[in-house]
């Protein structure tokens, strides 16, 4: 398998690079607008790259997806999109891409992190309302986006699993008055070296049931990328997440 690796210079990118050295797969090139040793062809745009590939991973940010898709719909090639913080525009030009190439977005590529959201789901639907859901996500002090992709994810589970119709409070100050019974709280922490955490606890009377993931490694998040890249391969024009990997394992 070859892999156009976007973001190839930044903490995830050496990562995945080392993993599929690991594992025999080949980075054909590297995308980094800051250049650093490689043992690949490095561009810093992607419209430069004329070598074959079988999928790409964009470990960038939000900013560069465009040309990424562009790309990839140009050469039909598979996009694994791992970046966070996209905004609505982004969302929708991500859905029209899937309807010319396979992409494969989710807010973690973390294989326990996936099962933390379909355990948090059927929580929420064997307690009901009758137990409060928050969402403490900790993460180290250079990340940008807040809260974190995954925890919007977890949310949106929990969401679905209470039936709909809950909404995301982001966080508590001041006189809030007394906690809704429609709320989700959603709470990020930064600081130090915080690889991820995520925790999802259902409050209810006299008891808490806590759910969390802790990743130790960013190599967790590499090897579910280039696990979504293999998986996605030949894969019909689409747009899927790590729930439709999670079942071809299960």
């Amino acid at each position: 398998m070859k892999i156009i690796l976007v973001g190839a210079c930044g903490r995830m990118g050496r990562n995945v690079a080392e993993v599929a050295s690991e594992q025999g797969i080949q980075i054909a090139a590297g995308i980094d607008v800051v250049s650093a040793p490689a043992p690949f062809p490095l561009y810093t745009s992607i419209s430069e790259v004329r070598l074959a590939a079988d999928a790409v991973i964009d470990f960038s940010s939000a900013s560069g997806l465009e040309s990424t898709l562009a790309w990839c719909e140009a050469r039909g090639i598979p996009a694994v999109l791992a970046a966070t913080g996209f905004t609505e525009g982004d969302e929708a030009r991500i859905a029209r891409a899937a309807e010319k190439i396979a992409v494969f977005k989710t807010g973690n590529l973390s294989i326990g992190v996936n099962l933390l959201q379909r355990l948090a789901k059927k929580a929420a639907e064997i307690l009901g309302d009758g137990f409060d859901c928050e969402i403490i996500e900790r993460h180290h002090h250079t990340k940008k986006d807040a809260p974190s992709g995954t925890a919007l994810m977890l949310a949106k589970s929990v969401n679905e699993g209470f039936g709909g119709g809950k909404e995301n409070v982001y966080g508590r100050h001041g006189m809030v008055g007394e906690r809704k019974t429609s709320e989700i709280g959603i709470h990020a922490v930064r600081g130090g070296t915080i690889v991820g955490e995520h925790e999802v606890m259902f409050a209810g009377q006299d008891e808490i049931v806590t759910l969390s993931h802790s990743a130790r490694s960013r190599k967790v998040f590499a090897s579910g990328a280039l696990k979504a890249a293999a998986w996605l391969s030949g894969r019909a024009p689409g747009l899927y997440d790590m729930d439709d990997l999670l079942g071809d394992l299960i």
